[in-house]
């Protein structure tokens, strides 16, 4: 009887002891650190809005993008409201470098060229943000790597793209455009002009030069992996808008178990095409000049060897610089500290967040101008140094050592695209066009992109 108490009295000790640990840790995580951390910025001259338990800022910043979202825009309006509306607001209201804080979190808004270029720079101080692990099955790989792992990875695939490598995918480039181009002549050649929503053709065309350079003639199946890969960003784009509850991915949720279906399928086709290729390549029988086929090349060195258009008076270049400044791919990104981290005058504890609002920076009269929210291609004329002044201003593709390694492929598919566009059409915007950009990951059209096209 009393070994019957005795063990009792230890079960119930040693539950109520891991209640408490478990209670702790709760609130430790709701409201002990998020405290602490913005008591030390706030001492620190750092303003913002005040912590509020478990969804801080999120709730206003869903609100305020869904009812963003709700209604076009003029064309001469600032995108920035539209897309980044609470970022805009608390810049607006607290001024550079100001705190938000989206879940239990604070996040500074950085928006100094100083900072900006430190941020980019020292990667081991400032880290990829380690977000909701769910959006990890979208987007693993060298851009979420750290430390050696990045270092490896990044070595391995530097050589696919290098720039004589990307002349070798200039015939898939032109071969994906053509057939974008045909269709639409063909659509002009019935009534001179046509009116035509392009946004579904662009796609398509840049999934297909995808496909093509990085999966040769197993392009088709490349093709079936980006209607899962969409999928999947429209599950991810949900989640992310949510506060991740640690260990909520392992729950058999509706949604969690599709995320993970759509990615065992994606990693399974992805496996069978590298399998039938490096297969392929040792007997003779497959190229090595798809992107695949490079990569492929460049892992097995390393493990043994441990046209002029001067269309409408600029340059192409010019024209694509502007609009990727006016229109970012990736709106912002997030870097966090692990430790206790100097940046310019602040020192910044553990667990600080910085959130870089490339839009913001993009449209900001300081440091553009007057004129940064027109679109004004002379602004390059002499390049990205002289157009940023030598700050650190442009981020279409990042900066520093982890800037997007695609950033020539996408720039050459795009110069192709468009220069075989201008060629054959003249075009302008349809009276039924409705400007509404949004970030779906990316920054794109709403409601499409309805133009009329003339043959020229």
């Amino acid at each position: 009887m009393d070994s019957t108490v005795t063990t009792a009295t230890l079960t119930a000790a040693l539950l109520s002891v891991l209640i408490l640990t478990w209670a702790y840790q709760v609130i430790n995580w709701l409201w002990l650190t998020p405290k602490r951390l913005e008591r030390s910025l706030k001492r620190q001259g750092v303003k913002g809005t005040s912590y509020r338990i478990l969804y801080g800022d999120m709730k206003e910043n869903l609100k305020m993008m869904q009812e963003a979202k709700s209604k076009p825009i003029g064309l001469s309006e600032s995108i920035v409201p539209r897309l980044l509306p609470y970022v805009d607001q608390c810049l607006k209201t607290y001024g550079n470098n100001s705190i938000m804080w989206l879940g239990p979190k604070p996040r500074i808004l950085p928006m100094e060229p100083e900072l900006i270029k430190d941020i980019f720079n020292k990667i081991s101080d400032f880290r990829k943000q380690n977000g909701n692990p769910l959006t990890k099955l979208l987007a693993t790989g060298v851009a979420t790597y750290e430390d050696d792992k990045w270092v490896k990875h990044r070595k391995l695939i530097n050589p696919a793209f290098h720039s004589e490598k990307i002349k070798i995918m200039v015939p898939a480039f032109y071969l994906s455009s053509a057939e974008m181009v045909e269709k639409w002549e063909k659509l002009v050649f019935e009534d001179e002009s046509c009116e035509l929503d392009v946004w579904p053709d662009l796609q398509n065309m840049t999934r297909d030069v995808i496909s093509r350079t990085a999966f040769g003639s197993s392009y088709e199946e490349g093709k079936r992996i980006f209607e899962l890969q969409r999928e999947l960003t429209i599950l991810v784009m949900q989640v992310a808008l949510s506060v991740y509850i640690p260990g909520w991915r392992f729950v058999p949720t509706k949604t969690n178990r599709k995320m993970k279906a759509l990615n065992r399928d994606i990693v399974a086709s992805l496996r069978a095409i590298i399998n039938k290729k490096e297969k392929g390549m040792k007997e003779g029988k497959t190229a090595r000049y798809d992107l695949l086929g490079l990569l492929i090349e460049s892992n097995w060195r390393e493990t043994k060897g441990n046209n002029n258009d001067k269309t409408a008076g600029m340059t192409v270049t010019m024209i694509l610089h502007e609009v990727l400044r006016l229109y970012p791919p990736v709106v912002f990104t997030a870097r966090t500290v692990d430790k206790e981290t100097k940046l310019g005058k602040l020192t910044l504890p553990a667990g600080v967040t910085l959130s870089v609002p490339i839009l913001s920076i993009h449209h900001d009269r300081e440091l553009w101008g007057e004129d940064a929210k027109e679109f004004n291609p002379a602004r390059f004329a002499e390049g990205v140094l002289k157009a940023t002044k030598g700050r650190v201003t442009f981020l279409p593709f990042g900066f520093g050592p982890r800037i997007c390694i695609g950033q020539n492929f996408a720039m050459a598919e795009a110069k192709m695209a468009l220069a075989m566009i201008l060629r054959r059409f003249s075009f302008k915007l349809s009276p039924s066009y409705a400007h509404a950009p949004q970030t779906v990951l990316v920054v794109q059209p709403q409601h499409g992109a309805r133009i009329i096209l003339q043959k020229l």
